[in-house]
């Protein structure tokens, strides 16, 4: 049960955010930027960088939210899983395991980012601005994860509620949906 009185129908980030607009729309904002906005890393490894993060934080919400979301532009499952098990033996690029490496380290602190994961990412042909939203992305997950978790809401168990989220995520993305999500009060 949440810590704090948040609709029933809106489970983990969606009911914080719709608890209080005011702080959501710079959230959100940011989010759509990092997550959809004009990038050289595709939407699924941004997703991949929000799912490890939130994996490793134990953040079961966001990191079901981000698989899936992550999948759906994939069009598959197994990498996702593969890149939560082990992203060193997932079939993603050398690149893309560097950015992951700077995440994972961003997960535990900003202070545990070495200058040796930063220049094997460069060595592996990664861009100061791939370095830089990595470290965003990862540290914008860590604040979602506390913020999801520090409040206790709602994971649902149903794949389908994670099924439909990542269809918005990937269509619509980050936005408050014009409607709201009374919509939603239904299912």
């Amino acid at each position: 049960m949440p810590y704090i009185s948040l609709e029933e129908h809106l489970p983990g980030v969606t009911g914080l955010l719709e608890f209080n607009r005011h702080t959501a729309e710079p959230l959100r904002e940011l989010t759509q930027l990092l997550l959809r906005g004009p990038s050289s890393l595709t939407e699924a490894e941004r997703e991949w960088i929000a799912t490890l993060v939130s994996y490793k934080n134990n953040c079961v919400y966001c990191a079901t939210s981000h698989t899936a979301a992550a999948d759906a532009f994939l069009g598959e499952h197994e990498t996702t899983q593969k890149i939560k098990e082990d992203y060193n033996r997932a079939p993603i690029s050398d690149k893309m395991k560097a950015l992951l490496t700077i995440a994972s380290q961003v997960q535990e602190s900003g202070k545990s980012v070495t200058a040796e994961a930063v220049n094997r990412a460069k060595q592996l042909g990664a861009t100061d601005l791939e370095i830089h939203d990595t470290v965003l992305i990862a540290a914008l997950f860590c604040l979602y994860n506390r913020y999801v978790d520090g409040l206790n809401t709602i994971a649902p168990t149903d794949p389908r509620y994670y099924a439909e989220m990542a269809e918005r995520l990937k269509t619509k993305g980050y936005y408050r949906p014009a409607q709201g999500y009374d919509h939603l009060k239904n299912k």
